[in-house]
């Protein structure tokens, strides 16, 4: 597809979308799609939501964009707003996950810095994603992604994800600051831990003096069916990252901090123009206040349950299906081979999905999906992975 004057930074798909309401969107020549993408978690309320939109508007019409140097109250609300759905003290804003996985980073190192290390590590895991700037990048595990962009910023240790006993191992070490740990990979294939994960890890590092540091870009914001994936573990991090469904599709990324991370940023020591303006921060309000008026908590984890029941009871016994997990509307269908295709094959049946690690089906749909959009989901996307695998597996996969 021709892409004019774009860098060709991403394959897209031949096709364009003139517009949405709820988890439906409209091609540029009038078919209908069932979105269970989501933007990538992004579009909590689905799109054209009546409460954004009104929100947006009203913003836009007031002010777009103060810089931090003055108090903007939206900012303030949200901040308040963030920190009384997870227990924690305060916010920095930013534009963008990866934004808000460098403040973590840089909190990380000030931490160490203020213990007297001098070459301050985190300790990350296999299968992770943080982004795509070059300290994020060198927290993410994609060898692929990294390939033409060395030397990687140092001071990360990586190990296995799902194995409190690797890092244990590590508790000798006096280099370390922090842990930084998605408590569900989304890009490394909607990984889920085992109860107790976290809460073992944030056990460690009370003992050590290090940050518990989750990147909840693609699992918060009530993707799981709680505010945060943490919650289920029921812990409290020192630092946290958001972004994606934060602002409902308006960018918007936000590191929270609480415990040994809050007093460590002060006046100069970080900052970003567009970071909480008063545009994105209405949209982050407009959200959480939707997900709280509208029941999307329980909606995510009752629709969850529905789709991981019914595609478990549909796929039984379908050789090839490794496994079918998630929380919520986080949810990952694991193949025994790399099924790319499916996503054009979803295509042209009306439904948007896309694939994570190469073998997983990844859906992320709105929050506001109902039960009998949950069950036309099932109903398009089934059968597709059925005749998928009743084909020969090409050579090598």
């Amino acid at each position: 597809m021709e892409q004019g004057h774009l860098i060709p930074t991403y394959a897209r798909q031949p096709v364009a979308f003139s517009h949405g309401e709820g988890c439906w969107l409209w091609d540029t020549a009038g078919r209908r799609y069932l979105d269970a993408l989501g933007g990538i978690a992004v579009n909590t309320l689905g799109h054209a939501h009546p409460a954004l939109t009104a929100a947006l508007t009203a913003q836009a019409g007031r002010v777009i964009h103060l810089s931090n140097l003055y108090r903007i109250p939206e900012q303030e609300a949200l901040a308040d707003k963030l920190c009384a759905a997870a227990g924690m003290d305060a916010v920095f804003f930013g534009n963008s996950g990866a934004e808000a996985n460098e403040a973590a980073i840089k909190l990380a190192r000030l931490h160490g810095h203020h213990k007297g290390i001098d070459l301050p590590a985190i300790v990350v895991m296999d299968g992770a994603f943080h982004g795509r700037t070059l300290a994020s990048l060198a927290a993410t595990a994609n060898p692929k992604a990294k390939q033409g962009f060395e030397p990687m910023p140092d001071g990360f240790v990586r190990v296995p994800f799902n194995d409190v006993g690797a890092v244990r191992q590590l508790a000798e070490r006096t280099d370390i600051a922090a842990i930084l740990v998605e408590p569900i990979q989304g890009e490394g294939g909607v990984r889920v831990p085992d109860p107790g994960y976290l809460r073992q890890l944030a056990e460690i590092c009370d003992r050590q003096d290090w940050l518990m540091m989750v990147d909840e870009v693609q699992s918060g914001i009530g993707r799981t069916g709680r505010w945060f994936a943490h919650q289920h573990d029921d812990i409290r991090p020192d630092v946290m990252s958001l972004a994606k469904g934060l602002g409902g599709g308006v960018p918007i990324g936000a590191c929270v901090v609480a415990g040994r991370a809050r007093s460590l940023f002060g006046p100069g020591s970080h900052g970003s123009t567009f970071g909480g303006n008063p545009l994105s921060s209405a949209a982050g309000l407009a959200v959480m206040d939707s997900i709280e008026a509208d029941g999307l908590l329980h909606n995510a984890a009752a629709r969850g349950a529905q789709l991981i029941d019914g595609l478990r009871t549909a796929l039984a016994g379908c050789e090839g299906v490794a496994d079918i997990r998630g929380a919520g509307l986080m949810l990952g269908i694991e193949l025994d081979r790399p099924c790319g295709e499916l996503v054009h094959a979803a295509r042209e049946a009306g439904l948007l999905i896309n694939v994570a690690a190469e073998r997983t089906i990844r859906l992320l749909p709105p929050l506001v999906l109902s039960d009998a959009e949950a069950a036309d989901l099932m109903d398009r996307l089934v059968p597709l992975i059925q005749d998928f695998l009743n084909k020969p597996s090409k050579p090598g996969s």
